[in-house]
């Protein structure tokens, strides 16, 4: 485990490859359209649809199948970003994605993003904790110094995650892209590897099994504040 360091900052070891992360509920693969497209498809656009799951997405959603696995075979070919499926323990069918994105190893920067659950993965603790296991990923075993988040800031959903998960806000890009269309003025947010050990014992305390009634309800919510500009602990 790579902990943060007072002395001078440090590049990333490197960027993240094709490899699986496991976690107790969560599962994350590198894109796989042979193996993904289908369930994915399915997850994304079988009734009942989400129907904001695709409004802030560059993409989506797709005519047919056929559409939605040539993106997800282009998908599959990237190394920034670099797409992974989602899915439960337990269950081979994939549930939704998520990328790292942005990656700039010498700087020790990387971005979190291209994240989308299906309707059976929305607000629960798997969702948590695939999010907990990229960032654990990005700050532990490569060493990077700063994860971002970025979303369209009329998103509140994105932006309500962002700061639950320990992200802080940075700051609104104006007219910072066209997406379908359309204005998009992008939020701004990041955790930086020294918090990074805070807001890792916070999630690590909510997915705990001791967090959860036999019903599956949280006992105590998530609250992965981030530390303020000194450094002080606010979790």
């Amino acid at each position: 485990m790579i902990e943060p360091s007072p002395g001078p900052p440090q590049p990333a070891k490197g960027p993240p490859t094709r490899q699986s992360i496991a976690g107790r509920l969560a599962w994350l693969e590198p894109i796989d359209p042979a193996r993904h497209a289908p369930a994915l498809y399915e997850a994304s656009h079988a009734p009942p649809v989400d129907p904001a799951l695709w409004e802030y997405m560059a993409y989506g959603p797709f005519a047919d199948l056929d559409a939605f696995t040539a993106w997800l075979t282009r998908c599959a070919g990237s190394a920034d970003p670099l797409f992974f499926a989602i899915g439960a323990q337990g269950h081979e069918a994939a549930s939704g994605m998520a990328a790292f994105l942005n990656i700039r190893p010498p700087d020790g920067v990387i971005e979190v993003g291209h994240i989308w659950y299906g309707p059976a993965l929305q607000r629960t603790a798997l969702a948590t904790e695939a999010m907990y296991l990229m960032a654990r990923h990005a700050f532990d075993e490569l060493g990077y110094r700063r994860l971002e988040w970025k979303c369209d800031a009329s998103n509140e959903r994105s932006i309500r995650a962002a700061r639950r998960l320990g992200f802080a806000y940075e700051g609104r890009f104006r007219q910072h892209m066209i997406i379908k269309g359309r204005n998009r003025d992008t939020a701004w947010f990041a955790l930086l590897g020294r918090h990074w050990p805070w807001v890792r014992a916070a999630m690590e305390r909510w997915l705990a099994p001791a967090n959860f009634d036999p019903g599956g309800r949280q006992r105590s919510a998530l609250a992965a504040a981030p530390l303020g500009d000194d450094d002080t602990p606010s979790i």
